[in-house]
């Protein structure tokens, strides 16, 4: 009797349990089913770095989970075969969120009414290679990748530059696609900034989520700047905690090294961190941030005394979809020093693609 009345109760509670995780269920698919998809295109799609990242898209981590998306994936002729691949495995996953997906290399068609694009796809520097001969190899890249941008992608969409030198290809892209809002164009230092973050919450033994006000200035090169002076742990300065010396002879510089750090143990560049990266900066870009995040965007030449023109990487909180540089911070001379250093490596690095512009 007792194990009967038990019995019962228990399949009165699991009722009540499906009703109410029915009534979860269909309010979730009737909110992601009548959303109209989202066009997000991923150039370099069959290299490590986009492969990483169109799982991630598809499966709703970059634009939320009741965001349908349509995946252009976009690669150069040679590497079209790959990109068949590439969609076998999306289409294996059986991605809910995930409506269409397309492989193409021509940029018209891979951008055609996209809302979204990552950049991902440049020219990597080879042995013996200057970096100035890196930048005109793969400016050539960005002129055409602009222009295409400028005549097909929605007004409203938003650029994200991954492939480097990130900054001065955003530069390129950008002037090159004059219809859309310079606004519209970032390139990616939320590598750098994640990385910082990670570094900082190993030193402090604290958790990433009690580190807030972390800042990446400027370009996402050796020269980047990581800047704790406004950042807390715990509500404490981070200062304060790892003191002025480890700042500066040891966090500043692992940051800045931690890419050619991960190449000489892995026999190969950043692949799923700098995906990661990509999919943080975009998902913060659209859905917004109250934290502050490093976001390289097109400098207007009234913040913190850097020129205009350049993609600099600043402090940012964004909301609807509009990027706000954290203002007024008061900015040591040891900060200030490092700022117009790498300030100057962009100047420079401009000054070498200015035909192209």
């Amino acid at each position: 009797m007792i194990n009967n009345i038990r019995t019962f109760k228990s399949y009165i509670l699991k009722m009540k349990s499906n009703k109410i995780l029915n009534k979860i269920f269909n309010k979730s698919y009737k909110s992601f089913t009548s959303k109209t998809p989202k066009v997000v295109s991923i150039t370099g799609s069959s290299g490590n770095i986009g492969y990483a990242m169109a799982f991630r898209v598809a499966s709703g981590e970059m634009l939320g989970k009741d965001q349908p998306v349509i995946l252009n994936l976009v690669d150069i002729p040679e590497m079209e075969p790959k990109l068949l691949g590439v969609k076998m495995e999306l289409e294996d996953c059986a991605f809910p969120l995930l409506h269409k997906i397309n492989t193409t290399s021509n940029l018209s068609q891979g951008f055609k009414d996209a809302d979204c694009v990552m950049l991902v796809g440049s020219r990597p520097r080879t042995k013996g290679m200057e970096r100035s001969d890196l930048l005109k190899l793969n400016g050539k890249i960005f002129v055409d990748t602009g222009k295409a941008i400028n005549d097909n992608v929605k007004r409203t969409c938003k650029i994200l530059v991954v492939g480097n030198p990130a900054n001065t290809n955003c530069l390129i892209a950008m002037k090159n696609a004059p219809s859309l809002p310079p606004s519209n164009f970032n390139a990616m230092t939320r590598l750098d900034h994640n990385r910082a973050l990670a570094l900082l919450a190993s030193k402090t033994n604290s958790p990433l989520g009690s580190i807030e006000n972390l800042v990446i200035w400027g370009n996402h090169s050796s020269t980047m700047y990581a800047d704790i002076d406004f950042t807390k742990v715990g509500g404490k300065d981070a200062l304060s905690l790892v003191g002025k010396e480890w700042y500066e002879k040891t966090f500043i510089p692992q940051v800045a090294q931690r890419g050619a750090a991960i190449i000489a143990a892995r026999g190969a560049s950043s692949a799923a961190s700098a995906a990661n990266a990509a999919i943080d900066h975009m998902r913060d870009w659209v859905l917004g941030s109250k934290k502050w995040v490093s976001m390289a965007i097109p400098s207007n030449g009234s913040l913190y005394g850097i020129p205009k023109d350049l993609i600099y990487s600043f402090p940012c909180t964004v909301e609807n979809g509009n990027v706000k540089v954290i203002e007024g911070l008061k900015i040591s001379d040891f900060s200030r020093n490092k700022m117009d250093l790498t300030a100057k490596e962009l100047m420079e690095e401009r000054k070498e693609v200015e035909n192209m512009l």
